[in-house]
């Protein structure tokens, strides 16, 4: 084997290692980059604070204030053990509720009877603030998944 031949070798072997290195690394280091900017998969897509009317405690204001949650996927997400709190520590847990591939629920904050596209906290009172509040979803490992903020918190 002549000197020439060597070099050539050995170059090959770093150029592929190189290689190697660069197809794993590329990808790796451009997945974290997007992780920080990928919409959640399940996201609070609207709210509605401030119940339409007079605000009084009968049911229809109180259900007059709401959360919606849609699921961004294609596919089904069981939201068992997942909570939605207010900044005040009222907290409101999901029971066994799949939300469908693209479907959107809305959590009420008063009585009624839950259907796969209304869910109810069952509450007496308004929870969550006309003016300034943040409404926070979390799964069932207590892991924040999305937040809406509005008032003085936008």
């Amino acid at each position: 084997m002549t000197a020439a031949s060597s070099a050539r070798r050995i170059a090959a072997t770093v150029l592929a290692a190189g290689a190697v290195i660069g197809a794993v690394a590329v990808p790796a280091s451009a997945h974290d980059g997007d992780r920080h900017h990928q919409r959640p998969q399940v996201e609070i897509s609207r709210v509605q604070a401030d119940s339409p009317g007079g605000e009084d405690r009968s049911n229809r204001s109180v259900n007059g204030e709401w959360v919606e949650i849609t699921n961004t996927t294609r596919h089904a997400v069981n939201l068992k053990g997942w909570t939605l709190r207010d900044e005040d520590g009222n907290r409101y847990r999901f029971k066994d509720v799949r939300l469908a591939g693209r479907a959107t629920v809305r959590i009420h904050t008063g009585h009624g009877r839950d259907t796969r596209t209304d869910l109810f906290q069952d509450r007496n009172d308004h929870v969550w603030d006309n003016r300034s509040d943040t409404a926070t979803l979390r799964n069932d490992r207590g892991r924040t998944i999305d937040t809406k903020s509005w008032g003085r918190h936008r």
